[in-house]
């Protein structure tokens, strides 16, 4: 039997998620901000590609390190 994970096509990355064993609030974080970045840069039809899911686009490209984010302690 699959794993339910690895056969479903997800929106957002919950594999990642779950595995996931650092800062969840850091992680957070840099999903929220990359979101931000993302529905300021893209235009109407690059976002409708992912159907204007942008808080799942910019958690999938920071749990897959295609992009990186640091925190700055204030």
């Amino acid at each position: 039997m699959k794993n339910l994970l690895e056969s479903c096509d997800m929106i957002f990355p919950l594999k990642e998620l779950i595995e996931y064993d650092e800062s969840m609030y850091e992680i957070t974080v840099a999903a929220s901000r990359r979101a931000y970045q993302l529905s300021s840069v893209l235009e109407k039809d690059e976002k409708e590609d992912y159907d204007g899911k942008m808080v799942a686009l910019a958690a999938l490209q920071v749990f897959t390190k295609e992009v990186q984010f640091r925190l700055e302690s204030e």
